[in-house]
């Protein structure tokens, strides 16, 4: 399947810079017209964000354009930064499109979250969301890979069930937020842990990697979930959080001028699974590289 989405990924790219050389070699206004084929991309504030946001740079200047690369927005300002025409592009996630843009209650269908934030922002900002990944960067739980053999605990349904055996690494805030412990327990019935203490998120793969604790909190596609031997993402059996899918999404007055985007940058979110972005994210926040090396290494791989 990935040979055969690369090899799709591989024409469209040509395609795209066929189209793109065709007007660089002709003359008077073609070749003008090549000149102004420009585009401004962006992120967010996080490895994940950057790698991904420069991806999709890097397919698009393989289809002729020339791309402006704005990183690093801070994502208290990134929705405005597009609104405001600053960028015109960049990697967003479905869930907080959902609930932080439009504030809008949460869903946990998929489809779902996708049609209802691709359809208010077409409506509410000219904005179009393309095709999203099936790389979910959503609200986890992980486990200690030791206490997951002990007792055979995959799923949160599980976890519940032998709550009263284990030592949870709480980070505070989670205690109280409605997607939190309040909502996991209405969902899954109450965790009477068998110990609750409260650690800087920064420290919980240690503590649970030294066995000061079993349980914490993680995002899905945090690098350290790629030390399998270690840590075991639980699977939220019961479906309590809603979905984050990467999507790029892109200023509709730009996608009106050059419609070829949607198949360029389609094709590359189409190899964006969870466990793909994990191991993007290792090489960067673990091995130490730099993101626009394990973009331009992993562009490389996908395009054939």
């Amino acid at each position: 399947m990935k040979k055969v989405v690369r090899r799709m990924l591989a024409l469209t790219l040509t395609a795209a810079m066929a189209i793109g050389f065709a007007g660089c070699g002709s003359s008077g206004t073609g070749a003008a017209k090549a000149e102004e084929k420009s585009v401004v991309v962006g992120s967010k504030d996080f490895t994940e964000n950057e790698i991904v946001a420069e991806i999709y740079a890097l397919a698009l200047e393989d289809a002729g354009f020339t791309v402006e690369r704005k990183m690093n927005i801070a994502g208290s300002v990134v929705h405005t930064s597009i609104t405001s025409a600053e960028i015109d592009l960049y990697p967003e996630y479905t869930g907080t499109g959902l609930i932080t843009i439009l504030g809008m209650e949460a869903l946990t269908d998929q489809e779902e979250v996708y049609q209802t934030v691709k359809d208010a922002y077409n409506e509410q900002f000219n904005i179009t969301w393309l095709a999203y990944a099936e790389a979910n960067d959503g609200q986890g739980l992980f486990i200690s890979k030791r206490v997951s053999d002990e007792y055979g605990i995959t799923n949160i349904s599980q976890l519940q069930a032998n709550a009263d055996k284990l030592r949870f690494s709480s980070q505070g805030e989670f205690d109280e937020r409605e997607d939190g412990i309040p909502g996991l327990t209405k969902l899954y019935g109450e965790f009477n842990w068998k110990s609750s203490k409260i650690y800087d998120n920064g420290l919980k793969w240690e503590v649970v990697d030294n066995d000061e604790a079993d349980v914490a909190t993680a995002y899905t596609t945090e690098a350290r979930l790629t030390e399998t031997d270690k840590f075991v993402l639980l699977e939220d059996d019961k479906h309590m959080w809603p979905p984050y899918n990467l999507a790029p999404i892109v200023r509709n007055e730009v996608l009106e001028q050059y419609p070829e985007i949607e198949e360029v940058l389609n094709a590359v979110s189409a190899t964006l699974d969870t466990d793909t972005v994990t191991q993007l994210n290792a090489k960067v926040d673990v091995e130490g590289e730099e993101y626009e090396d394990v973009a331009e290494e992993y562009y490389e791989s996908i395009k054939g």
